[in-house]
């Protein structure tokens, strides 16, 4: 089985030697997305908004991956600060609200251009 690269101007580009998400067999791995805006470059300053600019970007690249929201399996959250656990929940919860996936959510000292939230995730192909 072969991985392949998947790209989009949906979603920010790379910044560092890593690829938006590789497909391998039917599933996708989605690299950690932080909020950036793939229009312009800017970063949204509220957690609220920098989490609805992450998941915007996630969905971007799971579709162009021949996926979805729906079946992601497992997401693993970043954030800077446990105390918006909360706030990031509920945005969450909003594009997930069938059968969440499976989900991990840590407290980093830091990510990325000082964002307060990065995502990744593991979906299925079908």
């Amino acid at each position: 089985m072969d991985k392949k690269a998947v790209v989009t101007a949906g979603a920010p580009e790379a910044v560092g030697p890593y690829s938006q998400a590789i497909k391998y067999g039917n599933l996708l791995f989605v690299s950690g997305q932080i909020p950036i805006n793939p229009g312009d470059g800017t970063v949204p300053g509220s957690v609220e908004e920098q989490t609805e600019q992450v998941l915007k970007n996630l969905e971007a690249i799971l579709r162009a991956g021949g996926s979805s929201l729906e079946k992601v399996l497992k997401a693993t959250v970043f954030i800077t600060d446990m105390n918006n656990f909360m706030v990031v929940n509920e945005i969450y919860a909003r594009y997930f609200p069938g059968t969440p996936p499976a989900r991990a959510c840590v407290q980093v000292s830091a990510l990325p251009k000082g964002v307060q939230v990065e995502i990744e995730a593991i979906a299925a192909i079908e």
